[in-house]
């Protein structure tokens, strides 16, 4: 047997113990994508191999952050792929528009930059004040600093730039005060925003909403997973409701296919079809 056997396997257990002990199930995450998180997380911690990281997951729960941490947080930037940005506001924010009051839930907010993108959006078309955002993730210090809204300064001329691209309308310094080498969102962004602990593996709909935006979350699960999650989405959208993926990510191929019309292939924007899934 050779090493990388032995290393499929050591990671097989692990993330067996940590669904089995604590609940969280990455078992059915793109194998090639948690098997380097998981082997990150083995070197951050200091110990010898992956085999020895499943102790210290079945003792106290005293690991069980760092674990998440390692394991779920994607990179992220504010506007990022500003195409899509321009398209959600040329072609969808219009339309929703015609709700009286929307629900928009971003799955997989990571630190919270995404987020507060789409809050400036709505800002910008006058949508804010009638529009609740339900941010979700499964980890909850991502959580904690999503909430704070706070980012460093070093990336503020990048975001400009991004949120120019992107049809910005105001100046970006519009939306957050600059204060010791960082800058943090306006409140008026933060209070449309509710932060929760979502669990896509395990947990179901919770709210009807007009918008799900999921981006560059899915690419990190397996077929299987993929086709659990995107049922999850369609269950949670309104009919004629929008679902924004990651620019690498699909619904070809997939049962839920069929639940949606493609309003923008290139930018993976879909619109809930009338029909019902069986």
């Amino acid at each position: 047997m050779t090493k990388a056997d032995i290393l499929e396997i050591e990671v097989d257990l692990f993330l067996e113990a940590l669904f089995r002990r604590h609940g969280y199930d990455f078992r059915h995450y793109a194998p090639a994508s948690i098997k380097r998180r998981v082997t990150a997380l083995a070197a951050a911690t200091g110990v010898h191999s992956v085999a020895d990281l499943i102790p210290l997951t079945l003792g106290d729960g005293s690991m069980l952050p760092e674990i998440l941490t390692r394991l779920s947080v994607p990179v992220t930037e504010m506007f990022r792929d500003p195409a899509v940005f321009k398209l959600l506001r040329e072609q969808v924010l219009p339309v929703l528009a015609s709700w009286p009051r929307l629900k928009i839930w971003l799955a997989g907010c990571a630190s919270g930059e995404e987020v507060y993108s789409l809050a400036i959006l709505l800002d910008e078309e006058g949508l804010l004040d009638r529009t609740q955002i339900y941010a979700t993730d499964i980890n909850d210090a991502a959580l904690r600093k999503a909430e704070d809204g706070i980012f460093p300064m070093a990336s503020f001329v990048d975001t400009e730039r991004r949120h120019r691209q992107a049809g910005g309308q105001q100046p970006f310094a519009h939306f957050c005060v600059a204060d010791h080498g960082f800058f943090r969102m306006n409140q008026r962004l933060r209070e449309r925003i509710s932060f929760a602990h979502h669990n896509l593996v395990s947990d179901g709909v919770f709210c009807e909403v007009q918008l799900v935006l999921c981006r560059n979350v899915l690419i990190y699960f397996n077929r299987e997973l993929q086709e659990r999650v995107l049922r999850l989405f369609h269950g949670s959208l309104a009919r004629g409701g929008f679902l924004c993926l990651g620019t690498r990510e699909s619904l070809r191929h997939t049962e839920v296919d069929k639940g949606f019309t493609v309003l923008d292939g290139e930018h993976r924007i879909f619109r809930r079809a009338e029909q019902s899934l069986a």
